[in-house]
């Protein structure tokens, strides 16, 4: 299946970027930081940061990263530096630190545990690194999540990637982001590569890690929305159906406030 945005596109841009300016005015910080992967949803946030006409800091911090991702990155860093004045870019290559990290630490005999806490502690030496550009820039750190992955499917790290001051693309759907993508005319070899979240050093896509195309968890989460049960569906579409209540479900630790235990005030 493949999902056709119905958003407004040219409207909805405006209105970002004013939401954005307005955030930023109301916060007194300069401008916004955002870490960029290669990915559509980095470059259509970049993008629409870069309109505000505030310091917009593209930062590439790559850790033993998939020599594809870094060039569509750069790509996209050096086409949005000619046509913004206001763009920046800084590199961090954390490999070092990444490296220095894990020997420090216990190792695991759980290979499947450990390769996913060494992906998820990536993500959070990105974010970490995020908000040292913003500490010393007085930038916000704007966080590059869609609607799918941050409310469907959880489809992030938990105070990595996760990790931001404000999110300008996260009530938008997969499908919305690639014709904002199409629209602000972001490189080709993004609006055309597979989304991966690059955090193995390898090429492997969401689609792989998922079980699941954004289209398919996409229609899962509208689905759902309209109060579908899994009974409803069979074949390949009872199968996605499953896929996203399963990891909306496992993942509503992301997507719920902490738990906070409330002291009850006889006992205070």
């Amino acid at each position: 299946m493949t999902k056709k945005s119905k958003i407004k596109v040219g409207e909805v841009n405006t209105y970002i970027v004013t939401w954005l300016k307005d955030y930023s005015a109301k916060s007194k910080t300069n401008g916004f930081v955002i870490g960029i992967s290669g990915g559509v949803d980095s470059a259509v946030t970049s993008t629409l940061c870069a309109q505000t006409g505030l310091t917009t800091l593209c930062v590439e911090m790559p850790i033993h990263q998939d020599i594809t991702q870094v060039s569509r990155a750069r790509e996209h860093i050096e086409q949005l530096k000619k046509r913004f004045p206001n763009v920046q870019h800084a590199e961090a290559d954390l490999t070092a630190v990444f490296e220095t990290f894990k020997s420090k630490v216990p190792g695991s005999n759980d290979n499947t545990r450990l390769d996913l806490a060494l992906a998820n502690t990536r993500a959070r030496l990105r974010m970490t690194t995020l908000y040292y550009f913003a500490g010393i820039e007085g930038l916000l750190v704007a966080g590059t999540g869609n609607k799918v992955e941050d409310f469907g499917v959880g489809f992030y790290t938990k105070y990595g990637d996760g990790g931001v001051d404000l999110s300008p693309i996260a009530d938008l759907m997969k499908s919305d982001v690639y014709a904002l993508g199409e629209y602000l005319e972001i490189p080709q070899s993004i609006q055309n590569a597979a989304p991966t979240d690059g955090l193995f050093g390898d090429s492997r896509t969401d689609e792989e890690q998922i079980g699941a195309s954004y289209d398919e968890l996409e229609w899962a989460m509208l689905e759902t929305e309209n109060n579908k049960k899994s009974e409803d569906f069979s074949g390949r579409d009872k199968e996605v159906f499953g896929i996203y209540k399963k990891l909306n479900t496992i993942n509503q630790h992301k997507m719920n406030p902490i738990p906070v235990c409330l002291i009850p005030k006889k006992l205070k």
